[in-house]
């Protein structure tokens, strides 16, 4: 819908409008609604950002417990010491400042879908209108796993530097091990890119070391092409590729992965857990795709089980991918769609989204994949666009520097 169309659609649902063509102010109401945003990741800053940028007639608070955020995007280079967590660390205070965004700092202890409440471990109760709920992921016990000696580091910051410091005291001729788990989780990609990373660290810095994946899933999950082609000729010799190897346990003391194909014994054990909704949707009542995910309506994101709540990000169980690119697209979606219940309108009726995202092959390559996602009448679901999927044919030094635009793009699209 290009922006003359948008705007005059936009007016016949009853909502101002910017010189922009986004939805502005809802039209007026005898108080003024309020919609509280929990978790401040991708999904959710994306998501309080656009309901204010697009109306200063609604108040917008955001609940996160932390007061600044470290993107799992790019963090596989803080592994090779090609960049910092610091450079991959945000906070919330040009949402609160230049959009009037309230950030709240605490701990959500629980949601009363009944009577439209949030309540915060230091006390307060705050009523909300709408409330979005982006937790991200939760991962699920495995035995004998300690992360705090066994980092998963699929949540960017403290498990980054220590897996980053395991690398960089692991012997000449080590082993590096790691696991991925059966999908869905976070990233598709993301393993895969961290073995390639890894990988080419330890072929530049530690002679005779190998890289290990012990995959739960048949195959590779994510651009199959580019991460074949890097595991058995890019880095042959250095990868081991073991499909089928489901992880029974850990023996975290030894460095042990016990699989469904016998014990792989590590110098350094990289485990990513199985994965399910945050720990929030669970107690709210809201994972009911599976028991582990989020049913929802793709229109507006809106909670299958539980009315005027609304759940995006990884949480979600539309089937779309769990990873940042999206979830700033789910959010936007969601945050136009809220606004227009609240002026009394139905949601927009065919929404897209898009998931793309780069991956860095070597401390000079990367790769790329996108698709492109429509809403489906029939199913009720999203679905993918016919041909709107694709990878890079190669790796290269181009793609390399555009992982950098992307991802910049991305980070001030959320934060700034």
């Amino acid at each position: 819908m290009n922006p003359t169309t948008r705007r005059q659609f936009l007016k016949s649902l009853g909502l101002a409008t910017l010189a922009t063509g986004f939805p502005a102010i809802v039209t007026a109401a005898t108080t003024r609604p309020h919609v509280i945003v929990i978790g401040g990741g991708f999904a959710g800053a994306t998501a309080a950002k656009y309901l204010r940028h697009w109306s200063t007639a609604v108040d917008v608070t955001l609940i996160e417990a932390n007061a600044n955020y470290n993107s799992c995007i790019l963090s596989n280079l803080v592994l090779n010491n090609q960049m910092n967590m610091s450079q991959i660390t945000f906070n919330y205070n040009v949402l609160a400042q230049k959009y009037g965004i309230r950030v709240i700092n605490d701990w959500v202890n629980g949601v009363d879908g009944n009577n439209q409440t949030v309540s915060l471990r230091g006390g307060t109760t705050l009523a909300y209108d709408r409330l979005i709920i982006a937790p991200g992921v939760q991962f699920l016990p495995v035995t004998g796993l300690d992360s705090n000696v066994i980092p998963h580091a699929w949540k960017a910051g403290v498990q980054t530097t220590l897996l980053q410091q395991q690398l960089a005291a692991m012997p000449n001729n080590g082993k590096f091990v790691m696991t991925i788990p059966a999908k869905p989780y976070r990233c598709p990609p993301g393993p895969y890119e961290r073995a390639c990373v890894v990988a080419d660290y330890l072929k530049r810095n530690k002679p005779g070391a190998t890289v290990t994946v012990l995959d739960a899933n048949a195959d590779i999950v994510a651009e199959r092409e580019t991460f074949n082609h890097a595991f058995t000729v890019t880095y042959a010799g250095i990868v081991n590729y073991v499909p089928n190897a489901v992880l029974t346990a850990v023996d975290s003391a030894r460095k042990i992965a016990h699989t469904s194909l016998g014990d792989y014994t590590a110098d350094v054990l990289n485990v990513i857990p199985p994965q399910s909704a945050g720990e929030i949707i669970h107690s709210t009542g809201l994972a009911n795709v599976g028991g582990h995910w989020a049913g929802v309506n793709p229109l507006s994101y809106e909670s299958t089980a539980v009315a005027n709540i609304h759940v995006i990000g990884d949480s979600q169980g539309t089937g779309q991918p769990k990873a940042g690119h999206i979830a700033n697209a789910e959010a936007k979606v969601c945050a136009d769609a809220i606004l227009r219940l609240l002026g009394g309108n139905p949601p927009f009726a065919a929404p897209v989204t898009n998931s793309a995202c780069y991956s860095p092959i070597s401390a000079t390559t990367a790769s790329w994949l996108t698709a492109a996602f429509a809403y489906d009448t029939v199913s009720r679901t999203m679905k993918i666009v016919p041909e709107s999927s694709g990878e890079a044919s190669a790796p290269s030094r181009q793609n390399y520097q555009r992982m950098f635009d992307w991802a910049n793009n991305l980070f001030a699209d959320t934060f700034a």
